[in-house]
């Protein structure tokens, strides 16, 4: 079966009759509301073990507090939002199972599931969403305090009832009700201290399916069916198991082997991606990345004097031959960006945003007007690039940069690190010049994308959000208006504008619109069920013999 890729066009609040028509489509198919594949119950097989890979090491096992991608692969097991999205970008259930939205957009009242248990035994209540909203998400999550900036209060006139108030209405927000981006903690767990330094952090207690077992640091995390899940029959699995396995040629051989049964994104170098379409055991699907969408492109850090001129970051994309990118790093699962708004958009996507075309010759002649002269040894000035270490396709894209970028007189320095000390130069230190980094544009723009461009998006130490020391008074204003706006066709033109001053004031240089894919054995089954992918829950999935 196929599905339709593109994300809705007519962005704007989920409606009274469309959040309670979704609620009732997937009440009628058993509360964990599917979307896409017909799912036939009786074909369904309980027990297994799922062992998958997981690279590198997460940081967490929470991502309410990141968005790392690895910390959402565990995170989405053991941890559940409010709903969940289907291939329609509709709500369906979860800790939630009914909804209303007040025609003004200013508040929305939410019916939570009965008789649901946390992992150490406790009641779930209305308690505890008020709690993660206003006291984890807003104030730390990395796209928290964009997302829910106009959330004021979560009231609970009961233990099953959350009510959010909204200074304005807020269409990002009813997007990002998922457990990948806005989960949902015990408040009993995280009420005392510093929630980021909790040790649930590391040991999570959650409504998910599956509960945690345990975590032996690059080796492996093990999770085991919860019995208490308010879905009697889910999950059907007994236990997963993510294994850390950071070369991706021993990830190959550990699938080939059986070694394990799934691995993603992007588990295997992209040159082998034929030889496992080839092969009937296993299946390469580019389902499962909807919600998200995946981009990469450079950010650059507008505190470095000649980085600051415009002249310079021109010449810069200029001198990329993004083609030729996609082909050789990529191995053509990835096209050339033309914002930062990927193709997978739609007409969300600004047709003719500035453009900056392969082009040496203008790149050196930008350098020259802005004052770069060749110097004696060929160079006009010299500039460190780092990357994302999450995949030997980024570093050859770094490679690929640097040899760009060498042929226009710029003399590039790659820096390699570990996840933990890139984190620490890009997001806190600041101490970087170009970073070649890869982030998920999500379906709803101002979820993606305002925290890499909005000024009060900037915070040190939060990851992967305004690390470039941007800020313009007309960005700020174009994102604050889409955030609120509930004209599907006012707010795409927002938008449209966004991009356009995105790609004129460039403080990140958009290179590839990129095609992830996951590799699984055709003994698993339902793992794309949903738009999540490898990020669902898993409530679903179940193995055959």
């Amino acid at each position: 079966m196929t599905f339709d890729r593109s994300p809705p066009l007519a962005f704007g609040p989920v409606t009274r009759r469309t959040f309670l028509g979704a609620a009732g489509a997937a009440g009628a198919s058993l509360l964990i509301g599917r979307s896409g594949e017909a799912f036939a119950a009786e074909t369904a097989q309980a027990g297994g073990t799922l062992t998958m890979a997981i690279w590198p090491d997460p940081s967490a096992l929470v991502c309410a507090f990141t968005t790392s991608d690895q910390v959402l692969l565990a995170s989405s097991k053991m941890s559940e939002g409010l709903v969940a999205y289907g291939y329609d970008f509709q709500p369906q259930p979860r800790l939630a199972t009914a909804w209303t939205l007040a025609p003004d957009g200013l508040s929305a009242t939410f019916t939570l599931r009965k008789g649901v248990k946390w992992h150490d035994g406790a009641d779930f209540t209305s308690a505890d969403v008020a709690f993660s909203f206003m006291q984890l998400l807003k104030p730390n999550h990395p796209r928290g305090r964009g997302t829910f900036a106009n959330l004021t209060a979560v009231e609970t006139p009961d233990a099953f009832t959350a009510i959010m108030r909204f200074s304005k209405p807020s269409p990002m927000a009813m997007n990002a009700l998922s457990a990948f981006e806005s989960p949902i903690l015990p408040k009993h767990i995280y009420e005392n201290g510093d929630p980021l330094r909790n040790p649930a952090n590391n040991a999570p207690i959650g409504t998910g399916p599956f509960k945690f077992v345990e975590w032996q640091r690059g080796s492996h995390i093990a999770l085991e069916r919860f019995p208490g899940y308010w879905s009697e029959k889910r999950p059907y699995l007994d236990r997963i198991v993510m294994r850390v396995i950071n070369d991706a040629g021993s990830r190959a051989a550990a699938l080939e082997t059986g070694e394990i049964l799934m691995a993603g994104p992007n588990p295997v170098p992209y040159s082998e991606l034929a030889r496992f379409r080839a092969n009937a055991k296993f299946e390469v699907e580019t389902r499962g990345e909807e919600l998200l969408q995946h981009a990469q492109a450079i950010q650059v850090n507008l505190r470095n004097p000649d980085l600051a001129k415009l002249e310079v970051r021109q010449a810069i994309l200029q001198s990329i031959n993004r083609e030729a990118m996609a082909r050789a790093v990529w191995y053509q699962s990835g096209k050339p960006a033309t914002s930062p708004i990927p193709y997978q958009a739609g007409d969300l996507r600004l047709a003719n945003p500035p453009a900056y075309p392969f082009d040496p010759k203008k790149a050196e002649a930008l350098l020259d007007a802005a004052g770069y002269p060749r110097g004696p040894d060929k160079m006009r000035m010299k500039l460190r690039l780092d990357w994302i270490p999450l995949g030997e396709a980024n570093l050859r894209g770094a490679e690929f940069v640097k040899q760009s970028l060498q042929r226009v007189g710029i003399d590039v320095t790659i820096r390699s690190s570990d996840l933990p000390t890139y984190m620490k130069l890009i997001y806190t230190d600041y101490d970087f010049d170009l970073n070649l980094f890869l982030y998920a544009p999500i379906f709803d723009p101002s979820m993606g994308l305002q925290r890499f461009y909005w000024s009060k998006a900037a915070r040190v130490g939060s990851p992967f959000v305004n690390a470039s020391g941007y800020a313009s008074p007309a960005m700020d204003k174009i994102l604050e208006e889409a955030a609120v706006e509930t004209n599907p066709a006012k707010r795409k033109g927002l938008f449209h504008d966004f991009q356009k001053l995105a790609m004129t004031d460039l403080p990140l240089l958009p290179l590839l619109d990129l095609d992830y894919t996951c590799i699984l054995s055709k003994r698993v089954h339902d793992v794309m069920a949903m738009p999540e992918g490898i990020r669902g829950s898993f409530a679903d999935v179940w193995l055959s013999a």
